[in-house]
């Protein structure tokens, strides 16, 4: 290990350490450690020279080991599988169009589909995994059977249906940190909208795999697949198409996204500053493409950079201000966890744990199966011993 690799490992250890609120004693805790240890290893004075070490501070601060060891293998964790994981992965590993395409099938009349359709989503926004994966397995077959089997002049909109169908699908698989699955779902989202011939599908499909992206941390590829897109609807954006502005305003606050966790704040305040005035000219109450875009979701996004980049403050004083009742539980639940994160890099934990707690009572099965939060969890541990009850429950649920 070279002494400049090793005081930038030092520098990055205590930067992930700062935004988690966590004290150099805590760190030292948590990773069984001595602070002097911590000290001389921040200060690039004393190398990390385990494999085992390292994975235990990168797992300690919910960072890739990747980004923690350039030349180090990616090690997983070997953590318990969420429920209704395994069913989504079928979803994707069955040959149903070719099955389409050598038996010909019944086709059902769209008003029977579209509902189901409309469920998953539903069910993806809810974060009901178990029943998402039992519903896409029954629907994913009959839509690429539907498709191949209908009248050329009723193809088009099966493949949206399909399309919407594998959106939800990766959206789902996202969360659930499969992005390898995720990305293919998104992909054949994007196909299928190509087939059905609409463009502002596809941007959605291309939506979705910036989640995909995001959750993966490839946050170049966010910024390249996101730039991109919402390049190729300005035309449509700029003549006021409010479809298209929704999915140019989401696709921005990707960008935001995924600048803030590069630590690039300029950059993140910039794209927030450009979503908030399109969101201004959408509106509120629309949720194109299962976007939600509008100026709430805007505040929440400004919430999450805020509290990427360590300005706990603003997080905080824009997280009172913004009225989430336009907004889905999974995203209401996504804003309560912010904010807990504001409040630990605070330490401020009965705060903290009372947005956990109101995150788990809006969307219980997304919050006891989220990384961040089991992340959150321990550190808030770590900084009240003996730990409130109302702390030591959370932990118990969410197998901090």
């Amino acid at each position: 290990m070279s002494i400049e690799y090793q005081r930038a490992l030092g520098r990055r250890i205590a930067q992930e350490r700062k935004r988690r609120g966590l004290s150099q004693a805590e760190l030292a805790r948590l990773v069984d450690r001595s602070v002097a240890w911590i000290s001389q290893v921040e200060r690039g004075v004393r190398k990390v020279d385990r494999m085992s070490v390292l994975e235990k501070v990168a797992e300690t601060l919910d960072v890739p080991l990747s980004e923690l060891a350039a030349e180090a293998p990616v090690v997983a964790a070997a953590n318990e599988e969420t429920p209704g994981t395994a069913g989504l992965r079928l979803v994707l590993s069955g040959a149903h169009s070719l099955q389409a395409m050598l038996h010909t099938t019944p086709v059902p009349a769209t008003d029977q589909l579209s509902p189901r359709v409309d469920h998953a989503w539903e069910l993806t926004h809810a974060s009901r995994y178990v029943e998402l994966a039992e519903l896409l397995r029954g629907l994913v077959p009959t839509l690429e059977n539907a498709v191949r089997s209908a009248p050329v002049e009723q193809q088009a909109e099966l493949f949206e249906l399909l399309a919407v169908s594998y959106q939800a699908c990766s959206a789902a698989l996202a969360k659930l940190g499969e992005p390898e699955a995720a990305w293919i779902a998104a992909d054949r989202a994007i196909s299928a909208a190509e087939r059905a011939g609409n463009p502002l599908m596809m941007a959605a499909g291309a939506f979705r795999l910036g989640f995909v992206f995001l959750q993966a941390r490839y946050f170049d590829q966010v910024e390249e697949a996101a730039r991109t897109t919402a390049e190729a609807l300005w035309f449509l954006t700029d003549q006021g198409h409010v479809e298209a502005m929704s999915l140019w305003g989401g696709l921005t606050l990707q960008r935001a996204v995924a600048a803030a966790r590069l630590n690039q704040a300029d950059v993140a305040y910039e794209h927030l500053s450009r979503a908030r005035e399109m969101a201004a000219r959408v509106g509120e109450g629309r949720n194109d493409y299962n976007t939600e875009f509008g100026p709430a979701n805007v505040a929440l996004h400004e919430v999450a950079v805020a509290v990427e980049v360590g300005d706990a403050g603003h997080a905080l004083r824009v997280g009172a201000a913004v009225d989430t009742s336009s907004l889905s539980a999974e995203r209401r639940a996504r804003l309560f966890i912010d904010l807990a994160r504001a409040h630990t890099q605070r330490r401020q934990v009965d705060e903290a744990v009372a947005q956990l707690l109101a995150a788990e009572t809006v969307t219980p099965e997304q919050i006891r199966n989220h990384r961040v939060v089991r992340q959150l969890v321990s550190d808030l541990l770590s900084m009240q011993d003996p730990a409130p009850a109302e702390l030591r429950g959370l932990a118990d649920r969410v197998g901090a």
